[in-house]
């Protein structure tokens, strides 16, 4: 096992000596010396996970073309290592490509699969794909969970569609998924970005009520959308809340509030 590890550790840090954009070549080079028999199927995925976790992706998509073109039979946890990688420097259309890349080659996706594209959609500020693939995982019988509500609410956030991420955060406590700090952060920024502050504040009281943790980020978005709409006292009651210890106050939630006590 220990000698494994040394020969992933080894090519790990050759592949990744190579400068972005890398020429297919010399990846399968090295890959071709490292493991002139072909890794073991645990060895490959390791390799592809290590690779997207140092944000590798060319190198990645490299690596998966060296695998299927020496006849190796990938599964979805290799994909998958690609689409994180995807996701990691929010490159949408390469994991949209590569997604619907694993349907020609007959292997199936999962939650990870779905997770990881729609994760890239919403951090390449594509909320109509990542809309896309959360309806696609309901028609697949895919398990949703936290993370691909989180993603969808937070793309939708981004894009200036509050009412789509408050469908989707209604969808959320419907269901049997738990919403958490992230998931009810992104849809009260999304109804603080259009000055929504009713459901700003209605989503804040629910957040109280589940018991669920609220920060800065939290309070901050609540403030401002209080001060979006003239509520400047109860953006003030917020605060005194907040400066009794509920959640640390930062400078830069005392701006936003001071902020909103000025343009009052």
């Amino acid at each position: 096992m220990g000698e494994q590890d040394d020969s992933i550790r080894s090519c790990l840090s050759i592949l990744l000596r190579f400068k972005l954009p890398s020429e297919s070549s010399a990846v399968f080079r090295t890959l071709d010396e490292a493991f002139p028999l072909g890794p073991a199927p645990r060895t490959a995925t390791r390799i592809l996970s290590g690779l997207a976790s140092k944000r590798a992706l060319g190198i990645t998509l490299h690596t998966l073309s060296w695998l299927e073109l020496n006849g190796y039979e990938t599964n979805s946890y290799h994909h998958n290592a690609v689409l994180d990688a995807c996701a990691r420097v929010s490159n949408w259309t390469t994991a949209l490509i590569s997604f619907s890349g694993m349907t020609s080659k007959k292997v199936e996706s999962d939650s990870m699969s779905f997770n990881s594209t729609v994760s890239a959609c919403e951090k390449g500020d594509n909320w109509k794909e990542a809309s896309q693939l959360f309806h696609a995982m309901i028609r697949s019988y895919v398990e949703l969970n936290i993370i691909t509500f989180s993603a969808s609410i937070s793309a939708c956030e981004k894009g200036g569609e509050w009412k789509k991420a408050l469908q989707f955060h209604q969808a959320l406590t419907m269901g049997k998924v738990e919403p958490n700090t992230i998931s009810c952060n992104a849809a009260i920024s999304a109804c603080e970005k259009q000055g929504s502050w009713e459901n700003a504040s209605q989503l804040l009281s629910a957040m109280m009520l589940s018991e669920l943790e609220s920060n800065a980020i939290t309070c901050s978005a609540v403030i401002t959308a209080l001060g979006k709409g003239s509520l400047w006292q109860k953006a003030e009651h917020l605060f005194a809340v907040m400066a009794q210890g509920v959640v640390e106050c930062s400078t830069v939630i005392y701006n936003v509030v001071m902020n909103s006590f000025e343009k009052g």
